[in-house]
């Protein structure tokens, strides 16, 4: 089965960056589109960034500082984070599809504070 294992998470002062990676099982040109999430405490899980062979979206609140791309060759799915706010705070999720089935890695936590 695809497994897809997030890494990259950590603590992060406002206004810093972190890299998130997703690493696939099997080339990620199969899972498509392929996407992140996120999950804040108390709150329900939601989209941060898709991406498609050449085409990215992001949640409108976060466009301009997250930046979703993908490195076929090592079968990763990254999400550069930069100018980061608490709010940011959560745990976050890679995802893909195929055949009409989403898979979901096991997440890794984000915290931004001072």
């Amino acid at each position: 089965q695809v497994r897809l294992v997030e890494s990259g998470g950590g603590l992060a002062q406002p206004g810093g960056s972190l890299r998130l990676s997703c690493a696939a099982s099997e080339s990620i040109f199969s899972l498509y589109p392929m996407g992140w999430y996120r999950q804040a405490p108390g709150k329900q899980r939601e989209l941060v960034a898709t991406i498609t062979d050449s085409t990215p979206t992001y949640s409108d609140s976060l466009e301009g500082r997250f930046t979703i791309s993908r490195d076929y060759r090592q079968n990763t799915v990254y999400l550069q984070m930069t100018s980061l706010k608490p709010e940011d705070t959560a745990v976050y999720y890679c995802n893909g599809n195929r055949r009409g089935n989403s898979y979901w890695g096991q997440g890794t936590q984000v915290t931004v504070s001072s």
